[in-house]
C-alpha cells in the first residue's frame, strides 16, 4: 500500500491512538490528523521527508513522526519524556508496520534537552508553556541545536516571541501557517466538547 493523496494520509493518521489519559500538567493534546496530513503533506512538497532523518520531539501518540514515515522518511526518532504515551507510540508504529514499508524508528523516553543525535529536520508541537513556564523556548533552543530546518507549532498570540527566539538562533523564518487547533474536553473543569486555540506552525531555517 502506499499513500496517494493528502486525503489518504490523513485518514490513516485519523486511525492512530490518541490520548487516554493525559496529563494536565504536561499539557498533552494530539496533532489533529487534518493539521498533521497538510503539515506532513507541505514538507513533502518541499523535498524535506523522502530519506531523511527527523526528530519528533514531544511526539505523544507519534502521529507526526508516524505521517513523515508514511510519507518517506528514513527514520523518525520519537521523544517524549513520558513513559506511557511513548507505549501508545509504539503501538501505533507497529499497526502502520503492518500495512505499509515505512522507514526505522527509534523511541526515545527523556527530558527534550538530553537528546544528542544527528537530524536533517526537527518537528514539534511542543507543550505552550501555559502550565510549565518557558518549556516552549527550552523546546525551541534545543531544535535550533539539533537541526537547520525546524518545524514548530505555538500559541499564535506569542508570535514575537517566536519571531525574536528565531532571530537570535539566526534563523529565519520561511513559512508560517494559522490553525484553529480543536482541543477536545479531557478533563473534568473543561465546559465545553471543544475548544479551539488560535495556534502558528513556523518553519525556520538556519540563515
Amino acid at each position: 500500500m502506499t499513500i496517494r493523496s493528502q486525503k489518504d494520509l490523513e485518514i490513516q493518521l485519523s486511525k492512530l491512538q490518541e490520548y487516554t489519559e493525559p496529563s494536565f500538567e504536561l499539557e498533552q493534546y494530539a496533532t489533529p490528523a487534518h493539521i498533521a496530513a497538510e503539515w506532513i503533506w507541505s514538507m513533502a512538497l518541499k523535498g524535506e521527508v523522502a530519506g531523511k532523518i527527523i526528530l519528533d520531539a514531544a511526539c505523544g501518540p507519534g502521529i507526526l513522526g508516524i505521517g513523515l514515515l508514511l510519507m518517506g522518511a528514513r527514520k523518525v526518532y520519537f521523544l517524549d519524556k513520558d513513559e506511557k504515551i511513548i507505549q501508545v507510540c509504539i503501538e501505533n508504529y507497529n499497526q502502520i508496520k503492518k500495512k505499509y514499508e515505512i522507514g526505522e524508528a527509534e523511541f526515545i523516553i527523556e527530558d527534550v534537552t538530553l537528546f544528542d543525535a544527528e537530524v536533517d529536520i526537527v518537528v514539534q508541537n511542543p507543550p505552550f508553556g501555559t502550565k510549565e513556564k518557558h518549556i516552549d523556548k527550552i523546546f525551541l533552543e534545543k531544535a535550533f541545536s539539533t537541526a537547520k530546518v525546524v518545524y514548530s507549532m505555538h500559541k499564535y498570540s506569542t508570535k514575537r516571541f517566536v519571531e525574536a527566539i528565531s532571530s537570535d538562533h539566526e534563523f529565519k523564518i520561511t513559512d508560517l501557517w494559522r490553525y484553529e487547533f480543536p482541543l477536545k474536553k479531557m478533563f473534568k473543569f473543561h465546559t465545553k466538547p471543544v475548544r479551539r486555540i488560535d495556534v502558528g506552525l513556523w518553519r525556520m531555517e538556519k540563515g
